[in-house]
């Protein structure tokens, strides 16, 4: 797959097959548009070709603290496309002015000419241009005069999208890791760099990988304990592990912590950068009396962390 940035350095697409939108999650249910988009392309001879925005419009035209929380950062969703076959993804800066562009300079200036599509693929509500003037209407209104082919992605296919997307979100927020992994299709993850902690952890016979996440604007599933794996450069297998979420009650934290006890390992990965993959949630954080409940507590979710990972 090719990643393009630069808007007015575009090739020469292919009778592209294209498409729009956040794609946040790459989840099952975006399986349909994509299968869509190949289905198109193998019968025009084409490319596909997906169009999405870096940052995400919500940030631009609604700007506030903790306004989005992404299922996939930028670069997990180039992944996630490249792993599904697309042939090119366009990343288009958004900014207030590309958001302030008419409908129909959307069309002409932006669609148009720097795609000359075969084919566009679009939801049924579909909005786009300033005040989200244009629709389905316009583009079935000139798709004759600039000679593209317009397929609609059907209102129920659109409303099932957003309930997957909300119920991943949901989920995750609430801990559900088997339905969140079930509707994505895949593990849900988060990728940062391992940090200096304050190595309590290793006094308690538990070191555990601090993690730094890359991207700030990444969803954090719900505090608790969780069995998961976890994904290291030279390592070619995933290693089973336990990690906590929270702001160890315990010790009175007033930050929350992202803390990864990887099972029979004792490697320097300072500065690497690690990526968890979370299998099933164990437990809520607790308040413990002493040190020595805590260390119980953790021997229990290490045991049952590892019956986990090996069913």
């Amino acid at each position: 797959m090719q990643v393009h940035r630069d808007l007015d350095h575009l090739p020469e697409f292919r009778n592209a097959v294209i498409t729009i939108g956040t794609f946040d999650g790459v989840h099952a249910g975006h399986r349909f548009i994509l299968q869509q988009l190949e289905q198109a392309a193998n019968n025009g001879g084409g490319e596909t070709v997906i169009v999405t925005f870096d940052p995400h419009p919500r940030e631009v035209l609604l700007p506030k603290p903790n306004n989005i929380r992404l299922l996939t950062t930028l670069s997990e969703k180039i992944a996630l496309l490249e792993r599904a076959g697309i042939d090119h993804l366009v990343v288009v800066p958004f900014t207030k002015a590309f958001s302030e562009l008419s409908a129909r300079g959307y069309l002409e200036d932006f669609l148009v000419a720097r795609f000359k599509p075969h084919t566009i693929i679009i939801g049924y509500d579909h909005r786009f241009g300033h005040n989200r003037e244009g629709g389905l209407e316009l583009l079935e209104a000139e798709q004759q005069q600039y000679g593209f082919q317009l397929i609609e992605i059907p209102q129920q296919v659109v409303h099932d999208l957003t309930v997957s997307s909300t119920k991943i979100r949901k989920s995750l927020q609430e801990g559900d890791i088997q339905l969140a992994n079930e509707l994505l299709g895949y593990p849900y993850f988060l990728s940062g760099t391992v940090v200096h902690g304050d190595k309590m952890g290793r006094q308690l016979g538990y070191p555990t990988a601090n993690i730094h996440l890359a991207d700030q604007r990444k969803l954090i599933p719900a505090e608790g304990i969780y069995a998961v794996r976890v994904g290291l450069s030279g390592y070619p297998d995933l290693l089973p592990a336990v990690m906590s979420i929270g702001f160890r009650p315990t010790f009175n934290g007033t930050d929350l912590r992202l803390e990864v006890h990887i099972f029979d390992f004792n490697e320097d990965i300072y500065g690497q950068e690690l990526t968890v993959y979370f299998v099933e949630y164990i437990r809520s954080n607790l308040k413990f009396d002493d040190i020595n409940a805590l260390i119980v507590q953790m021997d229990k979710d290490s045991i049952q962390a590892k019956e986990i990972l090996e069913r």
